[in-house]
C-alpha cells in the first residue's frame, strides 16, 4: 500500500460513509477484516469480519449532510497505513460545527488493497 493507493482508499471510505452504499463498504474490507471501535477498552465489541462490518456501518447512520470529513495518508510502510484528519458534525443549518473530532486511522492491508485491520484513534476538539 504506498500513499496515492492509500488516499484513494480512504476517499472511497468516505464516500462509502456518505452514501451508506453496501457494495462500497464491503469493497473497503476483507473477508476477516477486524474493525475495533474503542481499542483502549478490552470489554468493548470489535467488529470481526466484512459481513459484520457492513451490517454495523448500515444500522448506525449518520443523516445526509450531516457531517464533513477530510482525511490523508500521513504514512505508509508496507501492508500498514497511517492516516490524520478531521470529522466535523454539523448543526441543523448544515454550516455550524457542533462537533469536531481529531482522528488517526492505523489501518493494515491485504495485498488486493482491502483493509483488514483499522482503527480510528479520536479526541474530541472541546467546545
Amino acid at each position: 500500500m504506498d500513499r496515492l493507493e492509500f488516499g484513494d482508499w480512504l476517499a472511497r471510505y468516505v464516500d462509502a460513509w456518505r452514501t451508506y452504499d453496501e457494495e462500497a463498504i464491503g469493497e473497503l474490507f476483507s473477508e476477516d477484516a477486524r474493525y475495533p471501535y474503542h481499542p483502549w477498552n478490552d470489554a468493548d465489541e470489535t467488529l470481526s469480519g466484512r459481513e459484520q462490518i457492513v451490517t454495523d456501518w448500515l444500522a448506525d447512520r449518520d443523516p445526509p449532510d450531516s457531517w464533513v470529513a477530510e482525511y490523508r495518508p500521513l504514512v505508509t510502510d508496507g501492508d500498514n497505513a497511517v492516516a490524520v484528519g478531521v470529522s466535523r458534525y454539523l448543526g441543523p443549518d448544515g454550516v455550524t460545527v457542533e462537533r469536531e473530532y481529531h482522528n488517526v486511522f492505523v489501518s493494515r492491508f491485504a495485498a488486493d488493497g482491502r483493509c483488514t485491520e483499522f482503527t480510528d484513534y479520536y479526541m474530541r476538539r472541546p467546545d
